[in-house]
């Protein structure tokens, strides 16, 4: 008895120290795994977003109908129009001499005339087409980059382009449909709405207009950094390992349940991890977005290229709010289901709160049951005058077709419903008289 004694004594002094441990070892997996998980997130949407081109392309479709991303590339388009045309020293040649001081507000009305232009070209559904091919094409040449199969290099160690000259293309026909003589002559250019870009589009514009195009005509450049080339690079290499990363991050949260002496407790943890991980890579992705658009020109190109970037990083900062949530819900429930007193009488209020409004249901519907039929039956007028009044405010609310649907098939329920309801209404027949005696 007393080496049995003295056995459960050791276990009793050892367990304590090897549960220390555990909660320890625990805690620290599930920070890792909570800033892993944080991290496989951000390079999930990156492999599906910025490494396929369908989903690229579906990502920056819309901006052209973003107002600043519009003015960007407006005001670039017509600088590169009036820089190939050269519109003051034309109309310095062919004004007499008396008149050519006028060379210059007549300049400056027609840029704001192409100007004009351009946001109405960027704007129409016909653009749209041209844009998400320009789009694809531009995405195809990078993955070609990447994955080291491009014949033409478009993103280089210190820059990325876009080449916009289809855009100046289709202004260039809007143009000689509007301005007939400001080329001198009249010029024939493809159409592109279709989409289908020719390979010869720079040369045919050479000859339309008469000029020799600079080697850089059109090419707008994104980003000037070695640091793009550096961030592709490390994408592809991610796009390599994504997989082998995700599944450490499930072996590091399995570790930590599986070695944890408290698993509410480890569940907690992990939430609240969850949450400091999502902001904190949150933050470092804003700081890098922010060195990213200081290295833009300031004014209209940088108030551009920011609003190009919120959109082509909505998806990834819902996926950040989501991991928020999710956090946050976590730790909340594992705390909540404990044995702690906030959760206990947390649990018995809600239990009799519970409790509380199934019996208020409960006699509400028996009196409802009883009553609403006959109040139905006295008042129809009213409850189908108020149906029609509530489905015509939610019509003015919710103004898309599906909505005025959804209100229109609710409205005709509803008046079907009262109406059964007083139809089917008997009043209850008086009891017979009693006769009195005589």
């Amino acid at each position: 008895m007393a080496a049995l004694r003295a056995q459960l004594e050791t276990g009793r002094r050892r367990r304590p120290g090897g549960h220390a441990i555990r909660g320890a070892l625990a805690a620290v997996l599930v920070v890792l795994a909570a800033f892993a998980l944080v991290t496989s997130v951000v390079g999930l949407w990156a492999a599906r977003t910025t490494l396929n081109t369908d989903r690229w392309v579906a990502t920056v479709a819309p901006l052209p109908q973003d107002p600043q991303v519009n003015a960007a590339v407006a005001q670039y388009a017509t600088t590169q129009v009036f820089e190939v045309v050269d519109v003051e020293t034309r109309l310095r040649e062919v004004l007499p001499p008396q008149a050519a001081f006028v060379a210059g507000p007549i300049t400056g009305q027609l840029r704001e005339q192409v100007y004009k232009t351009v946001e109405n070209v960027l704007s129409s559904e016909r653009f749209q087409v041209i844009w998400v091919e320009v789009n694809r094409q531009l995405h195809q040449r990078i993955l070609a980059v990447l994955e080291g199969t491009s014949t033409v290099i478009t993103a280089q160690e210190d820059r990325i382009q876009i080449d916009l000259l289809p855009l100046i293309n289709q202004v260039l026909r809007e143009l000689s449909a509007q301005l007939p003589t400001l080329f001198g002559k009249t010029i024939t250019l493809p159409d592109l709405s279709s989409g289908e870009i020719p390979a010869n589009l720079r040369l045919r514009v050479e000859e339309q207009l008469g000029v020799t195009l600079p080697e850089n005509f059109a090419q707008f450049t994104v980003y000037d950094s070695g640091q793009l080339w550096a961030a592709q690079q490390a994408v592809a290499t991610a796009k390599r390992d994504l997989a082998i990363f995700v599944g450490a991050t499930i072996v590091l949260l399995l570790a930590a349940f599986a070695v944890s002496p408290g698993r509410r407790r480890t569940a907690v943890q992990l939430g609240i991890w969850l949450v400091v991980a999502a902001v904190t890579i949150t933050v470092i992705l804003r700081a890098v977005r922010r060195q990213i658009v200081a290295e833009v020109p300031e004014g209209v190109y940088r108030n551009g290229v920011d609003a190009a970037m919120t959109t082509v990083f909505s998806l990834l900062r819902e996926r950040g709010t989501q991991l928020i949530w999710i956090g946050a819900i976590l730790a909340a429930a594992a705390y909540l289901v404990g044995p702690g007193r906030f959760p206990v009488w947390l649990r018995a209020q809600i239990r009799r709160g519970l409790t509380a409004g199934w019996r208020w249901t409960r006699t509400g519907w028996s009196t409802a049951s009883a009553h609403g039929p006959g109040l139905i039956n006295a008042n129809l007028d009213a409850f189908r005058i108020g149906g029609l009044v509530v489905a015509g405010a939610l019509a003015l609310i919710l103004s898309s077709w599906t909505s005025l649907l959804v209100i229109v098939v609710l409205l005709a329920a509803y008046e079907v419903a009262v109406t059964l309801i007083a139809r089917n209404h008997h009043e209850p027949t008086p009891p017979p008289a009693v006769p009195t005696p005589s």
